[in-house]
């Protein structure tokens, strides 16, 4: 093997002030609490004066109006204790709408999946203080406000529903052809929802007058079922006796998806009409937008592949659409992509590489196109949005992708509309931003890897004008323990690429001692674990998790391997039709060069991982080169065959298409080359990667008579928390790695 060329580069070291005198110590249960989470922003939304934002308070008991220009309270807009109506002891969300004088609010909230939930949800006027039902019937999906404010849509079991605010809340029904596991209206199937991250497809046209929603057809996608089982917290009591099951439609790779349609609605007349937007039979719609033109909604649509995105403008009364904008990508659309997608009165924004990096490209509503950031040194991230009366344009971007240390940082810029970029917020770190409406101020959230979530307001030219969290009371509690230092560097492996990773030592790190390593990675398409960012970790919170394994006398490592991003397309698609063979490799290779310092014990490295890390973990435990002493890999995707279309179709193609990228590259075709002890864990309800991966490798595993310890979760989904659950999970996996690792 080529020696690997090393270049050690610290550009962070800091160590959060702590007490090693009787210092307390950390232990699981306390870094799954939730106790050491510090203070956080939620449930904010910008109001449309532009002045405003509306927050949920932490009791779930009010809606309060906030300054954007001092952060000093203006006003309770909802209070439990004195809306008149129905009695409410909390809340979980609210939807303020358009003319801000109605708000809808969120009860009872049950999740669906990743991102859809039912929910019941009340009707409140500002004005007269009063609270009623949004509808008698059953509880209700994704509730939309028509632009004038006076009707709601929602949807309730598969079919569309209109209230009439104005006609007393009369409820009409707008579709009644939806059924469970055939037909959808207005809101995503379940491979849609979880990969083109969105839970609703409905939307009114600017004069309140039609309803257009995407229609889903899975008559043909093929059906797959979980069993439930009594289990606890909670416990599901109708089957204490017999065990049932939950049947969902969940196309796999190369199977049959959704059909989909785009149709429309017109109030006045109940005429309902299909579009004619040209969509591949076996395409997608990833999203339905609004415009400011009552004659148009913008309708998004992606091919199979995933590699061309147009946006039609469609006419809900004659049907007819346009084609106004064509994205061809190489290789493939990022999924994230869709949500930096803007229509506004005058524009169309949107993200795209097809230039290598990640730029802005701004059109006119025809499609023409007016300006972009090619050329800058730039890897946009987060789209904010365009100040129509400016010109200006704010957005989030890692600088200098060229400068693959730089990967580690997120800033806010300003595109001014005579084409200069500044940057709002440079601060070296993670910035974020909530906007106010009229983009005159911004809700900043900042953090690095060695300080927690700070939230301040400033002024658009990036003037603080006030701090509404510093989380200083975390750092306080921090202090009582003794924690280890976090470290970013990077190097280059054998076969010259560069990598970035982070590190936490222990507290009392002496560099004469051979530690111990736990590597932990995710490395799928486009992700980023290697932050400078307060949520870094397999725990987030610091790297806390990571800190109690220092404190156990480890070293913990992450290394974003190839096919991750911030660092350009070439970067993150070098995986293209091979997942699994670069990011296996690029781990193996961090671990040999781990081996290489003086500090680490190179017979004793782990390795783990969650979903894609669990498969990326499998896949480098059986790259070949026998590095890893143990391994453990969370709910794992085992065999991309047995994913879903959208995920891995953008990554793999179809098996029919690429059967040797599907069937050579995986854990069951490296069985052979398996090495070190392996525990896999796996939720027995996870309607995501499915408790089949863990089930077929571990039969595989039995028959290729390989040893190996695993643990099931039962009626626990792909986050496999709940109860004790993810105490149990960390002690359960950090227990192994105790006793294989200090043999």
């Amino acid at each position: 093997m080529k020696q690997m060329k090393t270049r050690w580069l610290i550009f962070l070291l800091m160590m959060i002030p702590m007490s090693i005198v009787k210092a307390e110590r950390l232990d699981i249960k306390t870094v799954v609490s939730g106790t050491l989470y510090g203070e956080r922003l939620a449930a904010v939304t910008p109001l449309a004066d532009g002045e405003q934002y509306a927050q949920m308070s932490k009791d779930g008991k009010q809606v309060i109006a906030y300054s954007y220009k001092t952060g000093k309270q203006t006003q309770v807009l909802f209070d439990v204790s004195t809306a008149r109506g129905k009695k409410l002891e909390r809340i979980d969300g609210y939807i303020m709408s358009p003319d801000g004088t109605r708000m809808l609010i969120q009860t009872e909230t049950k999740m669906i999946y990743r991102r859809s939930f039912t929910a019941v949800y009340y009707l409140y006027s500002l004005r007269n203080n009063k609270l009623e039902p949004l509808s008698e019937g059953a509880a209700q999906q994704t509730p939309v406000f028509s632009p004038d404010g006076q009707m709601v849509a929602f949807v309730r079991e598969n079919n569309i529903h209109l209230v009439k605010l104005l006609y007393d809340n009369a409820e009409s029904q707008v579709t009644k052809d939806g059924k469970f596991n055939e037909i959808i209206n207005g809101v995503p199937d379940w491979v849609n929802e979880e990969e083109f991250a969105t839970n609703s497809s409905m939307v009114f046209t600017a004069d309140s007058r039609q309803l257009c929603w995407v229609r889903y057809d899975e008559r043909k996608v093929r059906e797959f079922a979980f069993q439930w089982y009594k289990g606890l917290v909670p416990a599901k009591n109708e089957y204490a006796d017999y065990p049932g099951f939950y049947r969902y439609k969940y196309p796999i790779a190369g199977a049959d998806n959704a059909e989909v349609s785009v149709m429309s609605y017109d109030i006045k007349s109940h005429q309902t009409r299909q579009l004619q937007v040209p969509i591949d039979n076996d395409g997608y719609v990833p999203r339905i937008m609004a415009t400011d033109d009552a004659s148009k909604v913008a309708v998004v649509t992606l091919n199979r592949h995933q590699d061309m995105l147009r946006i039609y403008l469609a006419n809900p009364l004659s049907t007819m659409s346009q084609l106004v904008i064509e994205d061809k990508a190489e290789k493939y659309v990022k999924e994230e992509t869709l949500s930096t997608i803007r229509i506004t009165k005058s524009h169309i924004l949107l993200a795209s590489e097809r230039s290598g990096n990640n730029h802005l490209y701004i059109y006119s509503m025809t499609g023409k196109l007016l300006r972009h950031t090619e050329g800058q040194a730039l890897e946009v991230t987060t789209l904010y949005g365009i100040d129509e009366a400016t010109g200006n344009v704010y957005f989030a971007a890692n600088e200098s992708p060229k400068d693959f240390r730089q990967a580690v940082n997120q800033k806010i810029y300003v595109w001014t509309a005579t084409g200069k970029i500044n940057c709002i917020a440079s601060r070296e770190g993670f910035n974020s931003a909530i906007f106010s409406a009229n983009f005159k101020y911004l809700i900043h959230i900042w953090s690095d890897a060695n300080h927690p979530w700070q939230y301040a307001l400033l002024n658009q030219q990036g003037k603080q004008l006030a701090m509404l969290i510093d989380n200083k009371s975390l750092l306080d509690q921090l202090g009582k323990y003794t924690l280890g230092t976090r470290e970013f560097f990077c190097f280059t492996t054998a076969e010259g690429v560069e990598l970035n990773g982070w590190m936490v030592k222990p507290a009392n790190f002496d560099a004469n001692r051979k530690y111990p390593v736990i590597m932990y990675q995710y490395g799928g398409p486009g992700s980023q674990q290697v932050l400078n960012t307060w949520g870094i970790g397999m725990a987030g919170q610091g790297a806390l998790l990571e800190q109690y394994l220092a404190q156990e006398g480890y070293i913990s490592v992450c290394v974003d391997n190839r096919g991750t991003g911030g660092r350009g397309a070439a970067f993150e698609k070098s995986t293209y039709l091979q997942l699994g063979l670069l990011e296996s490799r690029d781990q193996v290779e961090t671990a040999l060069w781990l081996g290489k310092q003086q500090y680490i014990d190179s017979q004793r490295i782990g390795i783990w991982g969650w979903s894609y890390g669990g498969w990326n973990t499998l896949m480098s435990m059986s790259e070949g080169r026998p590095v890893f002493r143990a391994g453990v890999a969370i709910a794992p995707v085992t065999n991309f065959r047995y994913y879903d279309t959208i995920y891995t179709e953008r990554f793999m193609r179809t098996p029919k298409e690429n059967a040797q990228g599907y069937d050579e590259i995986n854990p069951f075709a490296r069985l052979k080359n398996m090495h070190g002890a392996l525990l896999l864990c796996h939720g027995l309800a996870d309607d995501n990667v499915h408790f089949r991966h863990t089930a077929e490798y571990a039969e595989a595993l039995v028959q290729a008579d390989i040893d190996f310890k695993m643990n099931v979760y039962t009626n626990r989904n792909h986050s496999i928390s709940g109860g004790n659950t993810r105490n149990h999970l960390f002690r359960q996996a950090i227990s192994f790695f105790n006793s294989e690792m200090k043999k």
